[in-house]
């Protein structure tokens, strides 16, 4: 316990409670980084206003029928200290951390923080036969972007080394050069644009998944309707409806291994978009593991 013996407790956990870590079935690690965000900074920002936002979350959850809370008894730690971290070494506490979490037979659930953060929780899992689900507006399939190959840009490019395989729902913006990678290395049927997705295309998502998966979300994903707050919002998003009926489907059909959320920047005075991602984790949570 290298990495998560230097982290205590959180002050402000998630819902405002913290169990015993023995009794608990997933464990919340906040990464407060946004050192390569290119367009709106403040994702630093998120995992504070998150867990804030959390305590005004209902502990029963109406859409499931049961207390979440008392199935899977999330453990908060505080915030992962890499503010000031280069992205390599960023990654490498992510991805430290995780395999900690994971060792000790707990689920990660990663608040961000920008996006570059999933490079590292991915390969903190130590399990090359993973597929990874991603929810984005954006690719994320650059190799480098701005002199870093862990740019939030390039974070998909460097899971699909690390993952079995992965597949990219609501997809409305890529460069040249990811659309040419798409084509080169035959990946274009994993990927769903937006304008492609429906809840009836649920099914052919759920298929090109392998038995474990990992679970990404950058709230830009979302429609800015649904999540304003963002670094680099895109028009024309995926509805919180849509995203929680293939969140179900995962959930029932798959063994989700953890999951992070990306990419929120809080919006003062309104916290509509920390809000509906503390609502967010907590059904996905709920929706991943309150049946086991």
């Amino acid at each position: 316990m290298k990495m998560l013996s230097s982290l205590m407790k959180s002050s402000r956990p998630f819902l405002g409670m913290n169990p015993d870590f023995e009794s608990a079935g997933a464990v919340v690690l906040p990464v407060p980084y946004d050192r390569t965000a290119s367009y709106i900074k403040g994702t630093s920002a998120a995992p504070e206003a998150i867990l804030d936002a959390s305590c005004q979350l209902e502990e029963y959850d109406v859409g499931l029928g049961l207390s979440t809370f008392d199935r899977i008894k999330p453990y908060t730690l505080e915030e992962l200290q890499v503010r000031n971290d280069s992205p390599e070494e960023m990654v490498d506490k992510v991805s430290r951390a995780v395999s900690e979490i994971v060792e000790l037979g707990k689920k990660p659930v990663v608040l961000g923080g920008e996006h570059s953060i999933t490079a590292g929780a991915v390969a903190g899992l130590g399990d090359s036969s993973v597929s990874v689900l991603q929810i984005d507006a954006h690719a994320d399939m650059r190799d480098s972007y701005e002199g870093s190959r862990f740019s939030h840009a390039c974070t998909m490019r460097r899971v699909r080394e690390k993952a079995e395989n992965a597949v990219q729902v609501g997809i409305r913006s890529m460069s040249g050069e990811e659309a040419e990678y798409m084509t080169d290395t035959g990946i274009r049927n994993s990927i769903f644009l937006a304008e492609e997705f429906s809840e009836g295309r649920i099914k052919d998502i759920i298929s090109l998944l392998g038995e474990n998966v990992y679970v990404t979300v950058d709230v830009d994903g979302f429609d800015p309707s649904v999540m304003p707050g963002t670094g680099t919002p895109q028009p024309g998003g995926l509805q919180w409806q849509e995203v929680i009926s293939l969140m179900k489907a995962v959930g029932n059909e798959k063994k989700v291994v953890g999951f992070d959320i990306t990419e929120a920047v809080p919006v003062k005075p309104m916290p509509t978009t920390e809000f509906t991602v503390a609502k967010l984790a907590y059904r996905m949570m709920g929706l991943f593991w309150a049946g086991e």
